[in-house]
Formats: C-alpha cells, structure tokens, sequence
C-alpha cells in the first residue's frame, strides 16, 4: 500500500548488503515488479488469501477490493515472482496458504496453478471478526466469551488432519503447525517419511 516507502526501504537495506525478504497478499503485482526489476528483493513469500470468511463478497480488511479483483491480482503477482524465480533474477519464491476447516478444494486448485513452486501450508485459526456492536456496548467479558464461542465451533485442523489433506495434494508441501514448527512433508503414498527443516 506504500510502494515508494517499500521500494526505498528495500534499496537502502540491499546498499547494506544485507538480504531482502517480502511477504505479501499479492495485492499488488506492480510493487513486485519494481522491486524485481531493481533487483531489491532476494525472496518473495505470497500469502494466498482463500478464506473470504463466506460473510461477504469483499476481503476482508479491504472493503473496496473485491474478491474477483484481489484473485486477478494474486494470480498476476504469482506469475511476475514465477517467471523471475525461472529466469534466476528472483533467488528464492514460495506460496503460503492457510487451511482452515472449509477451504481444502481452494488449496487443490492453488496447488494446480501454482506448479512446482514451494508450497507452505500453514495451519489457520479462525479470526474473531467483526463486532457490529459499538465497542461501548460490549464488555470485555462479553468480548472474551464470544472470541472462546469461535475457538470452540471452529477448531483448527489438528497436525494430523493438515498431513492426510496434503496426502490429496500428490506433491511435497512445508506444513506450519503450532505444535511442531515447520516440517518438509513428502507423504504417506510410497515417499519418504517427513522431517523437521
């Protein structure tokens, strides 16, 4: 959202000669592609929104952008960091997304899409959004039992769910749990058995 800043930044901490990292929704392709093109940025994480929350037809936290326009958007930005990541200007590039009970059949078709880039699945909890009553009218209590009331309807897919889904999935994945970091896993069907990174 502040591509002057971010460039500038990203200039000067390369002129340091240190490394640059961006995560990013993937929002915004033109940002990437002028951090590319400058050769300021060394890794690219896009985090692939596939929750809408099924509440609304827009994103979450960006009321005006609407979810066509924020996949048209992804997808571009998948293939700027893509093409630059093949041609060896972009040294490192992955694609994160986050599992939430609901959303497996978007992570499949993500999956498609995307290739043979790196694939990090991360395990999702569910948000406890947006509060209609004006924050005067609801007491913290009040506040504390509804976020427990979500908690406990939506709990988090557990590590051994996230591993059976990438199963589906026929490729090698990096799963984040809360409970066992960051594991490269490769599988049950005939590959070798996970391993911590």
């Amino acid at each position: 959202m502040q591509k002057e800043a971010l460039v500038a930044l990203c200039g000067h901490v390369k002129k340091m000669n240190l490394a640059v990292g961006i995560q990013t929704n993937g929002l915004f392709p033109k940002t990437l592609t002028e951090l590319i093109d400058k050769k300021i940025v060394d890794k690219v994480a896009v985090d692939y929104k596939t929750r809408w929350e099924q509440y609304t037809d827009h994103w979450e936290g960006f009321q005006n952008i609407k979810k066509e326009n924020y996949q048209k958007s992804v997808r571009e930005s998948i293939e700027i960091c893509k093409k630059a990541y093949n041609d060896k200007i972009l040294p490192e590039f992955e694609v994160v997304v986050t599992v939430f009970h609901g959303n497996e059949k978007d992570i499949i078709d993500i999956s498609k899409e995307i290739g043979d880039i790196d694939l990090i699945i991360q395990q999702g909890e569910h948000k406890l959004g947006f509060i209609y009553s004006p924050l005067h009218a609801i007491s913290e209590l009040e506040y504390l039992n509804h976020k427990k009331s979500i908690r406990e309807d939506f709990q988090p897919l557990t590590d051994e769910e996230i591993k059976k889904f990438a199963d589906n999935l026929k490729r090698p994945v990096r799963i984040r749990t809360r409970n066992a970091g960051e594991i490269f896993y490769e599988g049950h069907r005939g590959r070798r058995a996970s391993r911590k990174r």
